[in-house]
C-alpha cells in the first residue's frame, strides 16, 4: 500500500468510522426514517399520543400519517404526497392538520386570519364567520382548519411539531453532513493521485 493509498484509506475511515466499504453500501439511502428504527418508533409514539388528544378528521392509518410527516419534511407538495399514499389531495391536507404540519404558505389566505381565529375561540359557526369575513363557507372552512391547526398546536406548545422538526431535520442534517465529509475528504485524498492502470 502507497502512501496516498493510505492516505485515502485513513481518511475514509475517519470519515465513515468504518473500514469496511461494503457496510457503508448497505445502508439505505434518500429517506430519512431510513437512518434508524428509533426514528420510526419515535413517530409511531408521537402520533400515538395525537391520535388520542385530537380528533383526526383525514382517515388515513398511522402508517400513512408516518409517511405524510417524512414526505412533508422532504418538502414534498400535497399532490406527490397524495400520490405516495394513495389518497387526493385533500385527505393530505387534512392529514397535516391532524399532525399540526402548516405549511407558511397555507398562511397567505384571502380572508383575515387573525379575525377566523377570533371568530373560532368565540365559537362561532360557520355561516357566522363566512358573513364576518366576507366570503363564502368553503373558503372559511378551509382556512379554519389551518387556524384550528395553529391554535391546538399553540395551546400544545408546539410540541409535537418540534419533535417532528427535531427528528426529521437531525436526521437530514446527519445525513448531509456525513455525505459532505466523505466527499470533501475523499475528493481532497484524490486530487493529486495519479492512476496508472494497464489493460
Amino acid at each position: 500500500m502507497d502512501e496516498k493509498t493510505a492516505e485515502l484509506r485513513d481518511i475514509f475511515i475517519d470519515t465513515t468510522g468504518s473500514d469496511t466499504v461494503t457496510e457503508s453500501q448497505e445502508e439505505a439511502r434518500g429517506s430519512l426514517t431510513e437512518t434508524g428504527g428509533q426514528t420510526d418508533v419515535r413517530v409511531a409514539e408521537i402520533v400515538g399520543t395525537m391520535r388520542e388528544k385530537y380528533t383526526f378528521v383525514s382517515g388515513l392509518d398511522d402508517d400513512d400519517l408516518h409517511t405524510v410527516v417524512e414526505r412533508f419534511y422532504e418538502d414534498e407538495s400535497d399532490a406527490d404526497i397524495a400520490t405516495a399514499v394513495g389518497v387526493d389531495e385533500d385527505t393530505v391536507f387534512d392529514a397535516r392538520m391532524d399532525l399540526h404540519l402548516v405549511r407558511e404558505t397555507d398562511r397567505d389566505a384571502p380572508v383575515d386570519l387573525d379575525e377566523l381565529r377570533r371568530l373560532l375561540v368565540e365559537e362561532t359557526s360557520i355561516e357566522e364567520r363566512a358573513a364576518a369575513l366576507g366570503t363564502d363557507e368553503t373558503v372559511v372552512s378551509h382556512y379554519s382548519e389551518i387556524v384550528e391547526a395553529d391554535l391546538e398546536s399553540t395551546r400544545a406548545n408546539d410540541r409535537f411539531r418540534d419533535e417532528f422538526e427535531e427528528l426529521f431535520t437531525d436526521s437530514a442534517l446527519t445525513n448531509r453532513m456525513a455525505s459532505d465529509a466523505r466527499e470533501d475528504g475523499l475528493r481532497e485524498a484524490t486530487e493529486d493521485l495519479e492512476t496508472d492502470v494497464s489493460f
